[in-house]
């Protein structure tokens, strides 16, 4: 997101909000529209149209909408002025989107606004974000369709939120539906992660630095580990994580995207088709697992009680909610292989999971061993291998980590740092994910979204180890503590091929 550019100059843009008056429209996604606001991203002529079956009027939507901005946004308190021209944005279409009639009102709605705006020649865009529970996108793309409100394939958008069905044949019934009523291009299927600040980095530290790519293959790297931590439990998301768990939740979208910007080809334009087809060249590259290898390239977990930050915390069957014979996994590792001639023989270890010792997110390049030993063992040459690390949070920012002599008469090797942060490199705010987002939305560009065969081909990898689980109840949840690094079967990922996993609570970041 380029923050210096203003949207000022883009058409006329009609927002519709599905699922107005939920938890992701009221903490995600109008502080975002706010801040962009604020930051004069937003077209001169932009309308928000919140859709939802609840008694909200403009006046009470926008000021339900004023306590989230206040604890969400980085602007939470500004001047009334502010918020006023804010809140005359927003307007509030009761209905029931299971009926046809909705949709039909919804169009006389947005047709009216086009009018009220005027330039009958000028092209609107409208943007329609489906911010409500997956077995209602097909419902609703249905609705919009019979309405007419995806007839102009250049102007109308249909915004969809993970996860994308619960296995690859629910994924490919909602997916139809969408392909419908809605071209390919129109299709924005939203992952978060791929707004932030550093994953979009990736691409600038690999491809825009000619000391890094050459050495980014098998030649010089021996392992890719990327970790995705969290400190808290299920919280309020019980009833959706029950019937999700750490794969569905997490790998499917998440870290397999990660993987694939640490692990595709050079585009040869920076577009979105390009990138986007390099991304899937690496979905292609990736060994699949069958079901007879499940417990050879993937573990999974359960969090029972433990400490978190000095606090006692339930386990994960003791959590409201929970099935107290759960076999929800809260905890998941693999050991993936891209088969291509860049990363073959290269293993990538992913893990994610709930309870952990530490909330973080990073990616961490192994580097190989020097293949001749000069110095003394006394040196310490192996205290630690040389490694990179891309901190996607928090701290977002990257450190080098290699060996230097320590000062003194004796030749003896430490452990040091070389350090870039991007609170302390750059002085103004990075946007929140979901502001880049939807700025690139409005603006037509769908490079950090993801396309329908990418989706597909994760769910195709995944499946048969989520068979396996589903399958085979775990004998032995809850296998690892709250405010640990996992079970003791992840470590055989690694282990059994002499590596081990670098836990990231094990070094300080960025200060």
């Amino acid at each position: 997101m380029n923050s210096k550019n203003s949207n000022a100059q883009h058409p006329p843009t009609v927002f519709v909000l599905f699922g107005a008056g939920g938890d992701l429209s009221w903490r995600l996604i109008i502080p975002a529209l706010f801040n962009l606001h604020v930051g004069k991203h937003l077209p001169e002529q932009f309308a928000i149209i919140g859709v939802d079956r609840q008694d909200y009027t403009d006046q009470s939507l926008a000021e339900h909408y004023r306590e989230s901005i206040q604890q969400y946004s980085r602007y939470g308190t500004c001047s009334e002025d502010i918020w006023q021209s804010f809140f005359q944005l927003i307007h509030y279409h009761k209905g029931d989107i299971t009926a046809q009639p909705c949709y039909d009102e919804l169009a006389d709605l947005i047709a009216k606004q086009n009018k009220n705006w005027g330039h009958h020649q000028q092209h609107k865009e409208q943007i329609f974000y489906l911010a409500t529970p997956p077995f209602l996108f097909s419902g609703i793309a249905k609705g919009l369709g019979a309405a007419g409100l995806s007839r102009d394939r250049e102007h109308s958008r249909i915004v969809v939120e993970k996860p994308l069905g619960r296995n690859l044949e629910t994924f490919n019934e909602i997916n139809n539906v969408l392909r419908t009523h809605f071209k390919e291009r129109q299709i924005y299927r939203i992952d978060h992660f791929l707004g932030k600040e550093n994953v979009q980095n990736i691409l600038a530290f690999r491809f825009a630095n000619p000391i890094f790519e050459p050495i980014w293959n098998r030649n010089y790297i021996d392992s890719v580990t990327i970790t995705v931590a969290e400190t808290l439990g299920v919280e309020h998301r019980a009833a959706f994580y029950e019937t999700a768990g750490a794969m569905r939740d997490m790998v499917q979208n998440h870290v397999l995207q990660l993987l694939c910007l640490v692990a595709m080809e050079p585009p040869v334009t920076f577009s979105a088709d390009d990138i986007r087809d390099r991304r899937m060249g690496v979905m292609h590259s990736l060994r699949s697992i069958s079901k007879d290898q499940v417990n050879r390239y993937a573990a999974r977990g359960q969090y029972g009680i433990g400490w978190i930050n000095g606090a006692k915390v339930a386990g994960y069957r003791e959590e409201e909610g929970i099935n107290p014979n759960s076999n929800t996994e809260t905890y998941c590792a693999l050991q993936l292989h891209v088969d291509n001639w860049r990363w073959q023989g290269v293993p990538f270890y992913l893990r994610t999971g709930k309870r952990l010792s530490a909330k973080v997110s990073e990616i961490s390049i192994r580097f190989r061993d020097v293949p001749h030993q000069a110095f003394p063992a006394s040196a310490g040459l192996n205290a630690r291998p040389a490694q990179l690390v891309i901190r996607l949070q928090p701290d977002e920012g990257i450190i080098l980590k290699f060996l230097a002599k320590q000062p003194g008469q004796e030749l003896i090797l430490r452990p040091v740092d070389m350090r870039f942060s991007y609170s302390d490199s750059f002085k103004t705010p990075s946007p929140d994910a979901y502001e880049t987002l939807l700025w690139d939305i409005m603006r037509n560009d769908a490079t950090l979204f993801v396309r329908s065969d990418q989706v597909e081909a994760a769910w195709e990898l995944l499946m048969p180890i989520l068979d396996v689980w589903e399958n085979n109840q775990a004998v032995n949840f809850p296998n690892y503590s709250a405010g640990t690094w996992g079970p003791e079967s992840a470590e055989l990922l690694a282990s059994r091929e002499g590596r081990s996993w670098f836990n990231p609570a094990l070094f300080e970041f960025i200060k």
